[in-house]
């Protein structure tokens, strides 16, 4: 069965803010997402030092939780709503609401209103929304960066697919100088993550991410990079427990690194 791409920029649902006309935000809510909150908090001091350099304000509301994707995808929608609710509700009244997870993006963006009912798309946590990338690719225009690397991009199955953007994580590595990126094979091809998937098929998912894992060492890269805290979990642990060196990154610590601050 194949998958049409949804692009909330032409979809019927609700228009995050990365599809508007926008003015750089004063400042900046931050959605930590589960996985880096608990599992991979490199990215997310990271994206911190990254929105600051930009000149925005940080503000990362403790009473957020979930957007409710384990959830949604186990088949339990009413639990996801009452998940994704509470975070929405942190996150009223932000300015902006930038995430450091497409998939968790994609989540909001098409599931909140279905869940939570139309007047969620008025909410700042969905209408003031944008993935990492997209903020930085419209408001970081003037971060003078650089680092000498050589890179490969794995683009997650929710973001690309279902937030329909591929473009910014592009966008932005291309201001870096000295970054070069080589593209992998079936650089879209799932990692195998996919979330509950990997829990609930285990030998599937670990086949996959060697597949994925097989790409990214034909591409003959120092790292391989992804917006998506989960995919990047899988495969440097499938690569870990297979004795490959592979060193995986979030876009967001490669552009930390490149930052160039005055002296």
């Amino acid at each position: 069965m194949s998958m049409t791409r949804q692009d909330p920029r032409t979809s019927a649902g609700p228009q995050p803010a990365a599809a508007q006309p926008a003015v750089r935000p004063r400042r900046v809510t931050l959605f930590t997402t589960c996985l880096a909150d608990f599992a991979a908090q490199g990215p997310l001091m990271a994206a911190i030092e990254v929105l600051e350099a930009m000149g925005v304000e940080v503000t990362v509301p403790r009473d957020q939780t979930c957007c409710g994707q384990p959830a949604q995808n186990s088949g339990f929608s009413a639990e996801a709503g009452r998940v994704l609710g509470q975070t929405l509700n942190s996150l009223d009244g932000a300015e902006a609401v930038v995430t450091l997870a497409g998939s968790c993006a994609a989540m909001i963006a098409h599931h909140a209103v279905p869940l939570l009912g139309p007047g969620t798309a008025d909410r700042a946590g969905v209408r003031n929304l944008w993935e990492f990338t997209q903020f930085v690719a419209a408001f970081g225009e003037h971060l003078d960066l650089e680092l000498d690397t050589t890179l490969t991009y794995h683009d997650g199955c929710h973001m690309t697919r279902l937030l329909g953007e591929r473009t910014t994580p592009r966008q932005v590595l291309s201001r870096i100088r000295g970054v070069r990126l080589v593209e992998m094979s079936d650089s879209e091809t799932c990692c195998g993550f996919g979330g509950t998937f990997s829990a609930k098929f285990p030998e599937l998912s670990v086949v996959m991410a060697d597949a994925k894992l097989d790409n990214a060492d034909a591409a003959e890269v120092q790292y391989v990079v992804s917006a998506d805290p989960g995919c990047l979990m899988q495969l440097q642990t499938r690569a870990d427990a297979t004795g490959r060196v592979v060193r995986t990154r979030h876009i967001a610590e490669i552009v930390r690194d490149a930052l160039r601050r005055p002296a």
